[in-house]
């Protein structure tokens, strides 16, 4: 084969060759760019779903909030009735009581 030929074809085989590597160069850009966009895309809704589950966390708590006040709220209410209920029973006692001290300071005095 002729030098000329032999030069020509090694300089087209260079070609050939930077052009396969300009071409791979881009294709593993491309993949870069995509898998920096997929990565943003999973950091994105992973954010969105944890900020999902902590709003659900929060709405939960707050029910078994209200659901412990209520409960607190209504043994109060019945602690505070049976306290009543006994003061009135002790209110006859109470006045029986002030009436003899009365009584004797009464007598004391005469």
């Amino acid at each position: 084969m002729p030098r000329p030929e032999v030069l020509d074809r090694v300089k087209e085989a260079e070609q050939e060759a930077d052009e396969i590597i300009a071409e791979a160069e881009r294709e593993a850009e491309q993949r870069v760019e995509s898998a920096r966009e997929e990565a943003e895309e999973t950091r994105e809704q992973a954010r969105e779903e944890a900020e999902e589950e902590a709003k659900e966390r929060l709405e939960t708590a707050r029910e078994e909030i209200e659901a412990e006040r209520e409960r607190v709220i209504s043994e109060g209410e019945r602690e505070r009735e049976q306290l009543e209920s006994q003061a009135e029973g002790q209110a006859d006692e109470a006045v029986e009581h002030v009436l003899d001290l009365f009584e004797e300071a009464v007598h004391a005095q005469t």
